[in-house]
């Protein structure tokens, strides 16, 4: 009967570590967490998840996330008492991620093989149609497609750019975010982006003020080789 129980003690013992171990199956630094929910916006991905009892929002460039499914991130940014004006809800803290991915991440792997593992996890960012619009440029400024075409020289000035408003995101990374198009183009830039802290509607034509900057990568898989930054709406 002694051996009875202490086999039975064994094996208890041996189920419980594979247990601790299967929940604890993830490197330092790295989190493994379930999709409780789902929300789509038009640029963002926001999903409510659980790792272990605690549960958080996460946020990454929209992909086709499903509830009951398990991620693996690590790193992020938080953000409290952020705002979405698109949900009309704001969240106590949101995780804002590049990606999520459907296998466990190795910290220290080489960004290409990780890359490779999570393709069909990769987010990436919306892609711009070019709209039947025609604006001629400001007095005093240039075209998209002279700012696209000879960016290098523009670098870190203050530049005027004339044309419609095509898309308008609002308090994304504590900014403003301004789509503008004018018809012209340079190869296949066509839409330029303006950060601001101010509001417009689609539709609009507009001439804006700002510093052209480039090679701007602020991460959760949006880079842009010239945006204007800091924009001013002028007449």
């Amino acid at each position: 009967m002694r051996i009875i129980f202490s086999l039975i003690a064994v094996v208890m013992f041996m189920t419980a570590c594979q247990s601790n171990k299967s929940s604890k199956d993830v490197a330092a630094g790295v989190h493994k967490v379930v999709c409780q929910e789902v929300l789509q916006t038009t640029e963002y991905t926001y999903l409510r998840v659980k790792e272990d009892d605690i549960e958080n929002w996460l946020a990454v460039p929209s992909m086709d996330a499903k509830v009951g499914s398990t991620y693996y991130y690590e790193n992020g940014m938080d953000m409290v008492d952020f705002k979405s004006k698109e949900l009309n809800r704001t969240f106590a803290k949101v995780i804002f991620l590049e990606s999520v991915s459907n296998e466990p991440i190795v910290p220290g792997q080489k960004k290409e093989k990780q890359n490779e593992m999570n393709n069909s996890m990769q987010p990436t960012k919306p892609k711009l149609e070019q709209k039947e619009v025609k604006v001629e440029a400001a007095a005093g400024g240039i075209t998209v497609a002279e700012l696209f075409k000879n960016k290098k020289n523009y670098n870190g000035k203050t530049v005027k750019v004339k044309g419609e408003v095509v898309k308008f995101s609002q308090a994304i990374m504590s900014k403003n975010w301004i789509h503008l198009q004018d018809g012209t183009k340079d190869g296949q830039d066509f839409d330029l982006t303006i950060t601001t802290d101010l509001e417009v509607k689609v539709g609009d034509v507009i001439t804006v003020e700002g510093k052209v900057a480039l090679d701007k990568d602020f991460g959760y898989g949006y880079f842009y080789k010239v945006i204007v930054e800091e924009g001013k709406i002028v007449k």
